[in-house]
């Protein structure tokens, strides 16, 4: 398995924590297919496309490099992108593992899925 694949998977795997902001009065939550899931907010979905954007554009800065690193340099580069992802999520006021269930719901829910595409590509445009 690939860095990138271990990192992703880690971050599938990582965090019990529960999310630290709260939505908006008033704000709507989108349906998740189970019902004991948390409902993803527009505002949680808003973040979610934040740091997914950031999580893309650090594994772009690194992957090539990473490939042809020799084991020294190589952890040293992995260590300093997961410290970058980390503090995409922090940044966000967001945990590994609130990341991982929006995106586990992203998956599962074609409409949520639309709306989180849309935000990410908005996302994308701005940086």
């Amino acid at each position: 398995m690939g860095y990138w694949q271990k990192l992703a998977l880690s971050l599938v795997v990582v965090g019990s924590l529960t999310w630290l902001g709260a939505p908006a009065i008033g704000q709507e939550a989108s349906k998740t297919p189970s019902g004991n899931k948390q409902a993803v907010t527009d505002n949680q979905l808003r973040t979610f496309a934040k740091v997914y954007v950031a999580y893309q554009r650090i594994r772009q800065q690194y992957e090539p490099a990473l490939k042809n690193a020799q084991p020294p340099e190589r952890k040293r580069m992995q260590d300093e992108a997961n410290a970058k992802v980390k503090m995409a999520l922090s940044t966000q006021k967001l945990t590994a593992g609130e990341y991982n269930r929006i995106f586990a719901q992203v998956n599962g829910n074609a409409e949520l899925r639309k709306k989180a595409l849309k935000l990410i590509e908005e996302e994308r445009q701005k940086g």
